[in-house]
């Protein structure tokens, strides 16, 4: 028996954008297509959202697609703006892929949400920029220049850990961990350990270090 095609929905502020989209979308091949987003209609198997629409919105949109739908929702992250990106996956997006990327990039992340993976399987989570994915952590500062290194001791930092057991986890030097944490809060705008925690659980960085 033929498998089900995956429906997939846009939703962008930009009708260019939304434009391009559904024109690569058509060039995947047959097993994809795309469809309109309705409040009385069924859900969506996946939903591409750009993350440009957290700019003038609050983010309702997205909160209501990752909290009160079955869709899987990728955000579609813009170069200059890494910051949104990483805001649509602390609010729960299930991945992510750049606007720039190639067509073969787009489709493969599509066909990525569709492999029937589950949290507690074995394996790697399958979703393209998934909240697991190094290219989620990379999305995290990056627009504020931290460092791997600076992500990491933010996220342990985050997680309860003392500068002495993070010195330990990372087996640094208590001083090196020092230079960069005081690197990371400058880069941050934070001048103390409880802005610290703020900053790396609003932009969901914990997680990825546990």
């Amino acid at each position: 028996m033929d498998e089900l095609p995956v429906c997939v929905a846009i939703v962008s502020p930009q009708p260019v954008v939304a434009s391009g989209l559904r024109t690569i979308l058509a060039r995947c091949g047959e097993g994809i297509d795309v469809v309109g987003l309705h409040a009385d209609g069924p859900d969506p198997d996946v939903v591409l959202y750009d993350v440009i629409g957290l700019v003038d919105g609050d983010g309702t949109d997205l909160d209501i697609l990752v909290g009160k739908t079955a869709s899987t929702v990728l955000a579609v992250t813009r170069e200059l703006r890494p910051d949104l990106g990483s805001q649509a996956l602390a609010r729960g997006a299930s991945g992510f892929f750049a606007l720039g990327s190639d067509e073969a990039e787009i489709c493969a992340a599509i066909r990525s949400t569709q492999t029937g993976w589950q949290p507690g399987d074995t394996g790697e989570n399958p979703v393209v920029g998934s909240s697991e994915s190094a290219g989620f952590r990379d999305q995290v500062g990056a627009d504020l220049g931290l460092t791997e290194r600076e992500r990491e001791i933010l996220a342990l930092i985050a997680l309860g850990y003392s500068n002495i057991e993070i010195a330990s986890e990372i087996h640094l030097g208590i001083n090196t961990v020092k230079t960069h944490i005081r690197g990371g809060y400058r880069k941050i705008g934070a001048t103390n350990r409880a802005e610290a925690v703020a900053w790396a659980i609003r932009h969901g960085l914990p997680t990825q270090f546990r």
